[in-house]
């Protein structure tokens, strides 16, 4: 199974102006600087898909791309499921009020909505032990509904030492480890999102 086909859809500050949620939907969020745009666009094969700031923490849109996957399956040929690209957290120079709406509307979407199936924990391999992320975590283990699940992502693997890298993987046997420069790790977590999704 594999990408054939991704758009942007809309984006909404909040649950309420959201899309219908008539579709499976995998959500990205991590740390601003993270790599979360470069990884979308590396993942749907779609350079300019999501948009990377050269200010972190600009982002503070909910954002939503329709995806397209071909199958092998003759009778079922295609299947359709959402990306959700979320606010970078952390770095934002934003004032205390919004950066509360910002807080709240993130959270709403977090808890609130049902359609959403994945989270995609993108984490900075060089950095796995900062307070925020840690914090990110506990709220999606103490948030977390029977039928979703959690998928921490590694990322920029290739500015680490081999023996760095290795001990990673021995601590975090679930993770994927993703290097966007090498295109390492990309079809792994495809794969893990598609089998959730679909069951292949």
């Amino acid at each position: 199974m594999r990408i054939v086909e991704a758009n942007f859809m809309e984006s909404a500050q909040s649950i309420q102006d959201s899309p219908s949620p008539d579709k499976a939907e995998v959500a990205f969020l991590g740390r601003s600087n993270v790599g979360k745009s470069s990884l979308l666009n590396t993942l749907t094969h779609r350079k300019g898909l999501a948009k990377s700031s050269s200010t972190p923490g600009k982002t503070q849109l909910i954002n939503y791309f329709n995806i397209k996957f071909k199958t092998d399956k003759e009778e079922v040929p295609f299947l359709y499921a959402r990306f959700v690209d979320l606010p970078g957290f952390g770095y934002a120079k934003v004032s205390k009020s919004l950066k509360k709406d910002w807080n709240s509307n993130l959270t709403g979407y977090l808890e609130q909505r049902q359609c959403l199936q994945i989270f995609v924990h993108l984490i900075d391999s060089r950095h796995t032990d900062l307070a925020i992320d840690k914090n990110v975590d506990e709220f999606l283990k103490a948030n977390k509904r029977g039928d979703q699940i959690i998928i921490n992502a590694f990322t920029k693997i290739d500015k680490l030492k081999q023996s760095d890298l290795q001990k990673l993987k021995r601590e975090n046997p679930e993770g994927i480890f993703i290097s966007n420069l090498k295109k390492k790790g990309v079809e792994a977590l495809q794969n893990r999102i598609t089998e959730y999704l679909f069951g292949s």
